[in-house]
């Protein structure tokens, strides 16, 4: 089977700020690949076989691709924007499909039960209606609210949270939410997927945030601690692969944003750790 589809698209592969010339050995697809820093200090990226890969420097980290990318990476207006904190939380391995780690945060039906007494709790654990729409080829989730013990680092008790979440490529997905200290704007939370294998992921988040007072120690830790209580459930879901036809799984109202997700990824032939048909 070919996933051509995917091949042409702009993945991460690293952070910006911790490559060297020695360089990083990491894979792309089940292909080997090197990422490292050249003489002039800009990155590059190479395939298992020496040829030279796409490269791209944007959000703290290196993208690149095993095919010939038809368009510029996604845009994050929120990344120019002045007095934002940007934070490189890290890597997570993650045994289980780039699709998936993306479908798993895009739920929102988990918090009180996952991650309880942070991003939800008993008994608020009803999903109240959102809405779910294609735009501009992207898959976006609008009016989500829920209430969260405590939404961000800087939230200093529980409030009810405004979500939106995007869907710019296959294997990312940005997170807009309620900003503690400044109503009327939003913080960014974003998933960026690295595709090792079919079933095998690093995930990347980054963060664009309005918090002056919280250190960036906590910032990472708050935002890791989330995506641990996530791994453990990411690695017993079954099947692995992230099943694509409608009968394999039942979906509920709070699902409204995976089946539009799955169907997105079904139409544009994104396959590549996609279970296709019941086995």
């Amino acid at each position: 089977m070919t996933h051509d589809a995917m091949i042409d698209e702009w993945y991460p592969v690293g952070l910006f700020s911790k490559l060297d010339a020695g360089g990083r050995k990491t894979a792309l697809m089940g292909e080997p690949i090197d990422v490292a820093r050249d003489a002039e200090g800009n990155a590059r990226v190479t395939g298992g076989n020496g040829r030279p890969l796409p490269v791209c420097v944007r959000y703290g980290h290196v993208w690149s691709s095993l095919g010939a990318p038809q368009k510029a990476l996604f845009a994050i207006p929120e990344a120019d924007q002045a007095g934002r904190r940007f934070v490189d939380v890290g890597v997570v391995r993650v045994r289980c499909s780039p699709l998936r780690a993306v479908e798993n945060f895009l739920d929102i039906a988990h918090f009180p039960f996952v991650h309880t007494d942070i991003l939800g709790a008993e008994p608020h654990t009803e999903v109240q209606n959102y809405k779910v729409e294609i735009r501009e080829d992207e898959v976006w989730a609008t009016q989500v609210k829920f209430y969260q013990p405590q939404a961000a680092k800087s939230a200093s008790g529980g409030i009810t949270t405004e979500y939106m979440y995007r869907v710019p490529a296959p294997t990312c997905a940005v997170l807009y939410k309620t900003c503690p200290p400044r109503p009327g704007e939003w913080d960014v939370i974003t998933l960026f997927v690295q595709p090792l294998a079919e079933d095998l992921c690093d995930v990347w988040p980054w963060m664009a945030l309005y918090d002056d007072t919280t250190t960036l120690t906590d910032l990472i830790h708050f935002q890791q601690t989330i995506f641990l209580q996530d791994r453990s459930i990411l690695e017993n879901q079954i099947p692995r692969l992230l099943p694509l036809d409608p009968g394999m799984e039942i979906p509920t109202r709070a699902d409204l944003t995976s089946v539009a997700y799955r169907r997105w990824l079904k139409r544009h032939d994104y396959t590549y750790g996609a279970q296709l048909v019941a086995q």
